[in-house]
């Protein structure tokens, strides 16, 4: 899709140099992906919860049955 967009162009210099690409088209495509991926990964913790261990888990007692 083509479009439009005004950016800082301080900060897309630095993003091409961070993620190693010579255009800015390659800068955004790259941006969008972690976008993307990051809010995916927050979206799956709301699901499943943040993870770790339950506090009150005793694996003493589930090992002896």
């Amino acid at each position: 899709m083509r479009t439009n967009i005004v950016l800082d162009e301080k900060l897309v210099s630095r993003a091409m140099k961070l993620a190693g690409v010579k255009t800015k088209r390659e800068a955004v495509h790259v941006a969008l992906h972690a976008f993307v991926r990051t809010r995916a990964r927050l979206d799956i913790r709301k699901v499943y919860g943040i993870g770790g261990l339950d506090p009150a888990y005793d694996y003493k007692k589930m090992r002896a049955g």
